[in-house]
């Protein structure tokens, strides 16, 4: 191995072609007070791997390609999953159905099909089905 420097970090920005911004972390005791100080820099690097956006990589310094990139991505250690959230605020409404279809579906054992109904329809089910309560 060679004596150029390496540090690990993750992949903020991959907005540029071939060019990432990596974070950096670092943390230290502070000398006087004993607490524990978190600090993070932000590394331009050019990159050959197509990172995207949560990657853990390795950099290597390298001779200066460009005024602010001096560093090269030499691996990605870790691939960011991808996952999907649900807001919680947003309410999904389901479709009406007409409640008769459905009684016959179920006592006759064949599969329901679910057709939304007009807006005039829904408040007679509602009513009705408030009497039934």
């Amino acid at each position: 191995m060679n004596k150029r420097r390496r540090m690990i970090g993750v992949v903020t920005s991959n907005k540029m072609t071939k060019s990432v911004v990596v974070k950096i972390p670092h943390s230290y005791r502070h000398p006087l007070y004993k607490k524990v100080i978190h600090t993070s820099r932000a590394i331009m690097a050019h990159d050959d791997f197509d990172c995207q956006m949560g990657d853990q990589v390795q950099l290597v310094e390298s001779r200066p390609i460009s005024k602010r990139i001096s560093w090269v991505v030499e691996k990605v250690i870790k691939k960011e999953e991808k996952t999907i959230t649900v807001d919680a605020s947003v309410e999904i409404e389901p479709a009406p159905v007409e409640i008769e279809e459905v009684v016959e579906a179920i006592n006759e054992e064949q599969p329901v099909a679910v057709v939304p109904v007009e807006a005039e329809d829904t408040d007679s089910v509602e009513e009705n089905a408030g009497d039934t309560a």
